[in-house]
């Protein structure tokens, strides 16, 4: 075994949370270095982007549908920006206020940042890096160049590039950030997919490209402009055809500049080094190596709101309201629908072992969605020896064992009430091991994209339904791993972990519109 993967082994093991220990953190809030959740670039000129709240959207039961294509212009990448990564409404209690984005992250802390790589477009005569300011609906201009490079892909396609700053989760949460940082990515990847139906657009992840070109093509090479380290994530294709996810980028990244505007806004006046995090960045930075391409997921749904309506009004519930949280079977077929094939147009790698607490027509108990079938074999000789294997009616899906799991997924989700007072609580089940001998360390990152995409789809698809959801982030690894599933080695690992049902609306909390000063 090389040392990276020794490296993303020994991070995995070490930032467990158990019954004895939890992952490494400060074990209290640091307020005087909690940092700012919003990146600037000081001294860059601004464009000011158009609201869209205005903006009519297709239904949301019709996003899978072929719908027209928008031109590519100034109110298209503000609609697609503003119903991704904007933010939907402030908070306010007890004088402090916060903001609720579009894309979920854990603790609300948002270590996702966005760039837009765009041809020659919106009065500008040279193709241009721009940075995405949520706080304000702004880009700031950090690079203009001239490249060909827009000449050689279809008509109207553009770049959208995410990195992440995990300094912003490791405030919080120390050695165990990466994991969320990870998840964010791929919560904020899946907002901008769907955001980007709602134009007829879309998005593919360029999957033959270095961390190394990404941070060229964003400027995150050039250290002496950030004081916090800001690491590359993906580089995604927005075209109005789906494409090929391979693309030679050489052209694009040789014509860069060698020296990008503005200097990024200092996040906190000090830091906590976490070494680890810095060695599982380090250890997952190699160049991806590509999987095989498979057909995105197209569901078909109810009649629904406007998909804008449903991206603005998603939210993390923190509290359950257990006497109104039981829903239908077809409720609980839908959202498994929604997140049954392809989000990415890759190969599934997670599957979702589901605690069910209240779903007419289901018994309670624990019950496997198979999301990919190669998988469903192996399963079974590592899972327990006792469970059932009962096929329901929805198809790949499986009752393993009859039982109340309400206790246990609450203890498993450290003791977190939410996840034993909603419908359902589930936790995503990755192949593991494989994927990392047989891919490389950077599928350690993918998984967890993976597991984020899910995770948005399913708050989505919960609040198109008027249900609730709310990612879980802190679980006990192992106890869901060994003790309840029987697994007795790391060749599948519960990565992420999720419930649905109806959330407690705390009456004095206020919101705010966004953009009201605008």
């Amino acid at each position: 075994m090389n040392k990276e993967l020794q490296k993303v082994f020994h991070y995995h093991e070490t930032t467990k949370h158990s019954q004895k220990r939890y992952a490494k953190s400060l074990g209290y809030m640091d307020w005087a270095t909690q940092p700012d959740p919003f990146r600037i670039y000081k001294n860059t000129k601004n464009i000011s982007l158009p609201l869209s709240f205005n903006n009519p959207t297709p239904p949301y039961s019709l996003l899978d549908e072929k719908l027209p294509s928008a031109p590519l212009g100034e109110e298209s990448i503000s609609q697609l920006l503003q119903f991704s990564l904007g933010i939907a409404a402030w908070k306010n209690s007890g004088g402090s206020s916060w903001a609720v984005r579009c894309n979920a992250s854990s603790g609300n802390l948002h270590p996702t940042e966005s760039y837009l790589i765009l041809p020659p477009m919106m009065e500008n005569a040279k193709s241009t890096v721009y940075h995405y300011a949520p706080k304000n609906h702004a880009l700031e201009i950090l690079a203009e160049f001239d490249t060909n490079f827009f000449d050689t892909v279809e008509k109207e396609t553009f770049f959208i590039a995410l990195s992440s700053i995990a300094w912003r989760e490791a405030w919080k949460y120390g050695e165990r950030a990466f994991r969320y940082v990870q998840l964010d990515a791929g919560h904020a990847w899946q907002a901008l997919v769907v955001s980007a139906k709602m134009l007829g657009w879309k998005i593919t992840r360029v999957d033959n490209i270095s961390d190394e070109h990404i941070a060229k093509i964003i400027g995150l090479d050039q250290k002496n402009r950030f004081f916090e380290e800001e690491k590359p994530d993906m580089l995604l294709l927005v075209s109005k055809i789906e494409r090929s996810a391979t693309l030679d980028v050489t052209p694009l990244v040789d014509s860069l500049p060698e020296h990008f505007k503005g200097i990024a806004n200092k996040l906190s006046p000090s830091m906590h080094e976490w070494k680890i995090i810095d060695e599982v960045e380090q250890a997952t930075s190699l160049l991806q190596i590509p999987q095989t391409q498979t057909k995105k997921c197209k569901v078909t749904r109810e009649p629904s709101r406007e998909a804008k309506e449903v991206v603005l009004s998603r939210r993390s519930i923190h509290v359950m309201d257990k006497e109104k949280s039981k829903i239908s079977k077809e409720q609980f077929h839908t959202l498994l629908k929604s997140v049954d094939c392809s989000l990415d147009g890759k190969e599934n790698s997670a599957h979702l072992a589901i605690f069910v607490h209240r779903v007419e027509g289901y018994t309670q108990g624990l019950y496997l969605h198979v999301r990919n079938q190669k998988d469903l074999n192996d399963f079974k000789k590592e899972f327990h020896d006792t469970f059932l294997w009962e096929k329901t009616e929805f198809e790949n899906l499986y009752l393993l064992e009859v039982a109340n799991f309400t206790k246990a997924s609450k203890i498993i989700s450290c003791n977190q009430d939410i996840a034993s007072d909603g419908a359902f609580s589930l936790g995503m089940i990755c192949r593991y091991s494989k994927e990392l001998f047989h891919y490389n360390t950077h599928r350690y990152k993918e998984l967890y994209w993976e597991c984020g995409m899910i995770g948005q789809q399913l708050y989505l698809e919960a609040t198109s339904l008027g249900l609730s959801g709310t990612g879980i982030g802190c679980f006990l690894d192992d106890l869901m791993n060994i003790n309840v599933l029987g697994l007795k080695n790391n060749l599948y690992q519960s990565m992420y972990h999720f419930t649905v049902g109806v959330g407690y609306v705390d009456s004095r909390i206020e919101t705010i519109p966004a953009y009201a000063n605008r």
